[in-house]
């Protein structure tokens, strides 16, 4: 067996079968755009994003055994850095080429954040460097469905009624000689906004591990104050941020209402398909119904 110096996703380890189970994709999945689009659809709608280890008080953890067993076998979700560990071996596994990236969330905020979030560019196997890739972004929460082209050429892009946009970004001397930033823009019930910003740096396993660390840890961490889940689809953004349960429409129509923290995990089931095993569902009650959520 080679030494596994870190550069690749470990496929190896995958049950790729299980995966498709999970995700509902029944055919059989090639290297191409047509399989990528069907596979990022599926986990999109299928594996719900969710905090709740950090609440728990156990550790988010990255090795593919892990966030398999979490995602894949148990009706569980994750964050950007669980989604997009698994996407990958499961892209490589079929034969993609993968580059992985990490961006700066903003949600339209001008304060420069730091780096917390993952995506992944995709080429076909042996595709000229020249061609347009396909960014794939399977763990934000809120889509895209399908990837997007890249280079985007800042034109609207519209899935099933949920707008985005591609565009150039501001570049800075710290960054290597010619990389680009580019940014992610959607669409809200108010108007577009920046979602995020990613230098075209190529990331690895090893940043994603530094990156979840301060993630899950940091007092200065969203995802280390309160629950935060999100379930997303063509008709609705489910978000439940702390006890506040808010769904969006593609139009942008939104309603908003107040969970007891005594019924979240019933919530959990019912709206995100997340269920809670052995005590945990007591230890997040307590843990909300005893806290001061900072939101």
């Amino acid at each position: 067996m080679s030494e596994d110096l870190g550069y690749g996703w470990q496929s190896d380890l995958l049950d790729l079968p299980a995966y498709l189970k999970r995700i509902g994709y029944d055919g059989a999945p090639r290297p191409d755009a047509a399989t990528l689009r069907a596979l990022h659809r599926a986990h999109v709608t299928s594996i719900p994003f969710e905090n709740l280890e950090i609440m728990l008080g156990r550790p988010v953890e990255l090795d593919l055994a892990a966030v398999q067993g979490k995602l894949v076998d148990r009706p569980r979700g994750g964050y950007c850095f669980e989604h997009n560990r698994l996407f990958a071996a499961v892209l490589e596994k079929i034969g993609f080429e993968i580059t992985a990236l990490t961006g700066r969330v903003s949600m339209g905020a001008e304060k420069l954040l730091p780096g917390t979030h993952a995506l992944l560019l995709v080429r076909a196997p042996g595709q000229p460097a020249d061609e347009a890739a396909l960014l794939c972004d399977v763990g934000f929460g809120g889509g895209p469905l399908e990837p997007l082209a890249f280079p985007g050429d800042g034109a609207d892009v519209d899935q099933d009624g949920w707008g985005l946009r591609l565009l150039p970004g501001r570049t800075t001397a710290a960054l290597p000689a010619g990389a680009q930033v580019w940014e992610m823009h959607q669409r809200g019930p108010d108007g577009w906004f920046r979602r995020h910003s990613f230098p075209l740096v190529e990331a690895f396993r090893v940043d994603f591990d530094v990156l979840n660390h301060y993630v899950s840890t940091s007092p200065r961490s969203p995802f280390t104050r309160r629950p935060f889940v999100q379930r997303f689809s063509p008709d609705a953004h489910l978000v439940l941020d702390g006890t506040a349960l808010t769904v969006t429409r593609p139009a942008g129509e939104t309603e908003t209402r107040d969970v007891a923290p005594a019924r979240l995990p019933e919530v959990l089931a019912e709206e995100f398909g997340i269920v809670l095993e052995g005590g945990d569902a007591a230890r997040l009650v307590a843990r909300v119904d005893g806290s001061n959520l900072d939101v």
